[in-house]
C-alpha cells in the first residue's frame, strides 16, 4: 500500500481511522505533557514509570485474568504511581541523587514486571497471549473504546492544564517564589507528575515499555528549540507528537513488517533532528551562518582599524597606500576590502586605497572599544 493509498482509505476504514485518530491523539497529549518533563529536567522519569508500569500489567491480569486494556491499564497507572512515589522518596528520604532512584526503580520494577510476564506465560490456559505487546507495542490493537479513552483523558488533561497553567508555569521557573506567596507546591508538583504518568500509561498499548519515554520526550524536545514560551512550547509540542503519529502510522501500513510503535518514534525523531539544525535561534545552522557572521564583521573590524593606524599618520587622512601594505595583515582578504568599499569607508582606486572621513569616524569610534563588543 502506498501513503496516498493509505491517506485516501483513512475516511472509509474503520481499521485505519481508529489507529490513526489513537496514535494523534498520544502523541498529542505526550507532546503536551513531555514538554513539562523536559523543562522540569526529568526526561528519565518517563522512562522509569514506564518501565515501572510493567508489574501492575501482570498483577492486573493474574488478579482479574482478563485482558481487558482498560483493566490492564488501570493496573500500569497504579504500578507507575508507586514507582513514581518510590523514586520522589528515595530523593527526598536519602542521599542518593534523582538519577540513581531513577535507575534502582527502572531495573527492579522492569526485572519484577519480565518476572512476572514469563510466570503468565508458563500457565497452562491459552489467556495469557499477547501480554508481550507491552513491552513494544502494537498500535493494530487499538479499538474504538481505547481512542476514546485516550480523548477522553486527554480532554481531562487539557481542563487540568488550563485550569492550573499560572501555578503550573510559576512552579516551572521559580519554584521558591511559588512557595513563598502561599500556593501549595507539593500539591502542583504532583498533579503534574500524575498527568504525566497518565499519559505513558495510555501509551503502552500503542508504542511499548520500551519505547515509551521516546514518544513523550521527542516532540518536546523539538519544540524547545523553535521557542521561549512555555504555551507556544506546549502547543509546538503537541502538533509534533500529533503528526509523528500519524505520519508514523502511515508509513507502518504501507510497508509490510514495521512495527507502528518504532516507525513513530523514529518520525519523532526526525522531528527534533530537524529542529535541531534548522531552528532559529538555537539550530545548528544558524548558529553556524550567525558565528561566521561574526568572524567575518570581526575581521573586517580589524583590518579597518589597522588601516586607520596608517591614515591617522598623515595629515591627510584621504592619502593613498598601496594595497600590497595590507597583506601583510593577518586576517585581510580582497573581500573584506569590497566590503569596507561597499560600506563607504575606504575609496578603490587601482591598486591603492583611501580612507573615507567615514571609515576615519567610524575606526575612531570603535579603536578604543575591545573589539569583542563589536
Amino acid at each position: 500500500m502506498e501513503i496516498t493509498e493509505y491517506f485516501s482509505l483513512l475516511w472509509n476504514d474503520y481499521t485505519l481511522r481508529t489507529i490513526t485518530l489513537g496514535t494523534a491523539v498520544l502523541g498529542a497529549i505526550c507532546g503536551m505533557l513531555g514538554s513539562f518533563a523536559v523543562l522540569r529536567k526529568e526526561s528519565l522519569l518517563g522512562d522509569a514509570i514506564s518501565h515501572a508500569a510493567l508489574p501492575g500489567i501482570a498483577i492486573a491480569f493474574l488478579i482479574t485474568g482478563t485482558k481487558d486494556s482498560s483493566i490492564l491499564l488501570l493496573g500500569a497507572l497504579i504500578s507507575g504511581l508507586i514507582g513514581t512515589l518510590w523514586i520522589r522518596g528515595i530523593t527526598s528520604k536519602t542521599h542518593l541523587k534523582s538519577d540513581t532512584a531513577l535507575g534502582l526503580i527502572l531495573s527492579i520494577f522492569f526485572g519484577f514486571g519480565m518476572l512476572l510476564l514469563t510466570f503468565i506465560q508458563k500457565q497452562p490456559n491459552a489467556n495469557q497471549a499477547g501480554l508481550d505487546k507491552y513491552l513494544f507495542g502494537q498500535a493494530a490493537t487499538l479499538v474504538e473504546s481505547d481512542v476514546r479513552l485516550m480523548v477522553i483523558v486527554t480532554g481531562i488533561s487539557l481542563f487540568v492544564m488550563l485550569l492550573f497553567w499560572k501555578e503550573f508555569k510559576m512552579l516551572l521557573f521559580d519554584a521558591d517564589y511559588t512557595k513563598t506567596i502561599g500556593f501549595n507546591t507539593k500539591f502542583i508538583d504532583v498533579l503534574i507528575t500524575f498527568l504525566i504518568v497518565l499519559a505513558i500509561v495510555l501509551g503502552l498499548q500503542t508504542v511499548g515499555v520500551v519505547l515509551m519515554s521516546a514518544i513523550l520526550l521527542a516532540p518536546a524536545a523539538a519544540a524547545r528549540q523553535w521557542t521561549n514560551s512555555l504555551s507556544k512550547m506546549v502547543v509546538l509540542a503537541a502538533i509534533f507528537g500529533a503528526f509523528s503519529g500519524v505520519l508514523g502510522t502511515a508509513i507502518s501500513a504501507s510497508q509490510d513488517n514495521l512495527s507502528t510503535g518504532p516507525v513513530i518514534v523514529l518520525v519523532a525523531g526526525v522531528f527534533v533532528l530537524f529542529s535541531f539544525i534548522f531552528s532559529p535561534g538555537r539550530g545548528l545552522l544558524f548558529r553556524e551562518i550567525k558565528f561566521r557572521k561574526n568572524r567575518n564583521d570581526l575581521e573586517l573590524m580589524k583590518t579597518l582599524q589597522f588601516m586607520y593606524s596608517i591614515a591617522q599618520d598623515h595629515e591627510n587622512i584621504s592619502h593613498p597606500h598601496a594595497i600590497r601594505i595590507l597583506n601583510n595583515f593577518h586576517g585581510f582578504t580582497k573581500s573584506s576590502l569590497k566590503k569596507l568599499e561597499n560600506e563607504g569607508w575606504v575609496a578603490i582606486d587601482g591598486q591603492e586605497w583611501a580612507m573615507t572621513e567615514k571609515g576615519f569616524l567610524r575606526a575612531e569610534e570603535i579603536y578604543n572599544q575591545p573589539i569583542g563588543n563589536e
